[in-house]
């Protein structure tokens, strides 16, 4: 038996990319996966694929963390190998290929990790430039740190959710008028990010030099920082965003390495501001990949509305581990980092649909209905793919409805 991939699939060989899954007769444990298939991991352990390189059924858990944790030898080796059997026809594959193959239809797919801790950066110059001309329209849109170093704030790890979770509408205050009142959000928002996975940890008091910054990435999902804007309005000063962002964050249940993804790299935008020692970089490089979002309404219309890229990113991954670090603040294994919201230059690249509605005003079209922000029973998709002469690999897509 071969394993058929077709050729637009986003989980050909050159990716393999890693999650967590359960199947109707079976508990949670770690696949890989490949065309419209999962490679059972934890079975390939028992059947002593692994050749002792791995002394315990890291596989057969309800997290990638401790296998992550092994460090890049053991992810490199475990791709090499996965690699062999697929590309060559064996006697072991011939008899054990229905124990470890399994249909993606007929799994459940789960947050991949067990996530200590959450940042999400502010990187995108053009996202954070529209927001500053939206609500500082008589002052310079980006504030006078932006340019001097990667800005942040710590995001709620418990909230964290995967594909075809439902989103609750949240509730909190909202200043309407000069009035105060407790109320459902009314411009509930996406965020089109990047999420990077740390792979690797760095001692407290230890900060990350930037040449070594990747080092410690293990790989990256897409992120769906999903945004209510009207709660997130009245809170965020002095202190940043809190009731408006910890609702929810959707990230996709399959974790695309590093190893996969150095293939797609492209040159970074230039800095105009010269950045400090630590966060200057011998050469500037983005992934090239193409995240596209969409809406599907309960009235079956889907569109989509945006398509943005990583390369725009103003802040590179290394940039920012770099100066998450610098204070000697400690990464640890499996921490999740989001890049911030992705947005290019022209509107159909922007992030969220506060800039591409700008704040409401300009309604965007779903088949015959409109949007400016999210309603009930829409479905938030988000999707990507890296592309490089004939080789492809994607991150799948991550789907949320919003339900009250």
């Amino acid at each position: 038996m071969n394993i058929q991939i077709d050729s637009d699939s986003h989980f050909s060989i050159h990716n393999l990319p890693y999650g967590i899954f359960s199947t109707p007769t079976k508990h949670k444990r770690a696949g890989i996966a490949i065309g419209n298939q999962i490679i059972d991991l934890s079975v390939l352990y028992e059947l002593s694929f692994f050749e002792n390189k791995i002394h315990s059924n890291v596989f057969n858990q309800s997290s990638l963390n401790d296998f992550i944790a092994l460090g890049k030898d053991v992810w490199m080796y475990v791709r090499k190998i996965i690699q062999e059997l697929i590309n060559e026809e064996s006697d072991f594959f011939t008899k054990n290929h229905a124990q470890f193959l399994f249909q993606q239809s007929e799994a459940i797919m789960y947050v991949p990790l067990n996530i200590g801790d959450y940042t999400d950066f502010y990187s995108s110059e053009e996202h954070a430039s529209n927001v500053g001309k939206m609500f500082r329209p008589t002052m310079d849109p980006l504030l006078p740190n932006w340019k001097h170093m990667p800005i942040a704030y710590h995001g709620r790890s418990s909230s964290i959710i995967t594909t075809k979770q439902n989103i609750n509408r949240p509730n909190g205050q909202i200043l309407k008028g000069e009035d105060v009142i407790f109320s459902e959000s009314k411009s509930l928002d996406i965020e089109i990010e990047l999420g990077f996975i740390i792979g690797k940890s760095n001692n407290l008091g230890e900060p990350i030099d930037i040449k070594n910054a990747l080092e410690h990435v293990f790989g990256c999902v897409l992120l769906n920082d999903f945004s209510a804007r009207d709660i997130q309005r009245w809170e965020y000063q002095p202190l940043g965003p809190f009731l408006g962002k910890n609702f929810a964050t959707a990230i996709s249940p399959w974790i695309v390495t590093m190893e996969a993804l150095k293939q797609f790299t492209t040159d970074a935008p230039t800095q105009s501001q010269q950045v400090l020692p630590y966060l200057q970089e011998e050469k500037r490089l983005n992934f090239d990949i193409e995240i596209s979002f969409e809406i599907e309404t309960a009235k079956q219309n889907k569109a989509t509305v945006a398509v943005t890229n990583s390369k725009y990113l103003y802040w590179t991954m290394e940039q920012q581990v770099a100066h998450h670090t610098v204070n000697g603040c400690n990464l640890r294994v499996g921490d999740l980092l989001g890049t911030g919201t992705i947005s290019g230059k022209e509107k159909s690249s922007f992030g969220s649909l506060l800039e591409l509605t700008w704040n409401g005003k300009e309604p965007i079209n779903i088949g015959d209905e409109q949007r400016t922000f999210l309603q009930d029973g829409d479905t938030a998709i988000l999707s990507a793919v890296c592309k490089n002469g004939d080789k492809q690999i994607g991150f799948g897509e991550v789907r949320n409805m919003i339900v009250s």
